[in-house]
């Protein structure tokens, strides 16, 4: 056991002098250079859009003062003069009457009822003997049966069964302008929700249309609508009509016809 500790001694102290002997021996260390040193240099400016709140002006002008004023409004009520006739539906010779495919047309107590009853089908009733050129008349419509598209309303300016102008208001609460030139449709005004229309049935509204040249202003229950402008159908006759959008029976009353004299 003195022999292995002995032996354990000297092996350390061989190896601390060999240690001591490769200090002496091995050159000593050259101490590394110091890093530079970076020294900060002017921030570099990113460009960026420099918005002018307020332009510059070469002198200062102050602003006008403010004058309280109304702004006028345009009025764009109907205007109109004499009676030209009206029609309380009670003469049958005035109107085209009867039964066809699409449904019937008849007259009642002072009105005139139009009954599609073809699904999707189209009916009209013309006045006979009437023509009008500058003229504001008035109407009631009174759907009793009537849903979603399906449509009502008058027949103005008509020269020919494919020339006319057809006002029409449906059950959605919309209305809108077709245009019949040569058989050929368009819409001078399409489609469009108006409070001014109640939709369902049953309901009433009073239709309106006033007439001057090519100038046309169209109404419903007392309230503006639109405005279009037509230069060649500028006279015609006068209906009404009835259309069902689906293949249920669709059934309206026309009564009260007014026709004056339009006037600026």
């Amino acid at each position: 056991m003195m022999k292995r500790a002995c032996w354990i001694t000297g092996v350390i102290f061989l190896a601390s002098g060999m240690a001591a002997f490769l200090a002496g021996c091995l050159p000593a260390a050259t101490p590394l250079p110091p890093l530079p040193t970076e020294t900060p240099g002017p921030p570099t400016a990113t460009p960026t859009a420099t918005i002018v709140w307020f332009p510059p002006t070469a002198t200062f002008t102050p602003l006008p003062p403010i004058t309280p004023g109304i702004t006028p409004t345009l009025d764009l009520s109907p205007a109109y003069g004499s009676l030209i006739f009206s029609d309380d539906f009670l003469k049958p010779e005035l109107w085209t009457l009867g039964r066809s495919g699409p449904g019937s047309a008849a007259l009642g107590v002072s009105e005139l009822s139009l009954v599609v009853s073809q699904p999707r089908g189209y009916l009209l009733s013309l006045r006979q003997e009437t023509a009008l050129s500058d003229f504001y008349l008035e109407i009631t419509a009174s759907p009793s049966i009537c849903r979603g598209a399906d449509e009502y309303g008058l027949l103005v300016r008509l020269a020919s069964l494919q020339d006319f102008l057809r006002f029409g208001l449906n059950c959605r609460g919309e209305v809108r302008l077709d245009r019949l030139n040569g058989g050929e449709a368009s819409s001078p005004f399409p489609p469009e929700i108006s409070g001014a229309v109640p939709p369902g049935a049953p309901s009433t509204s009073r239709l309106g249309v006033w007439a001057l040249g090519k100038e046309l202003r169209f109404y419903a229950n007392g309230q503006y609508l639109f405005t279009v402008s037509d230069p060649v159908l500028q006279v015609g006759g006068l209906g009404v009509y009835a259309r069902a959008s689906g293949d249920d029976t669709m059934t309206v009353n026309f009564s009260d016809l007014d026709v004056y004299e339009a006037t600026r």
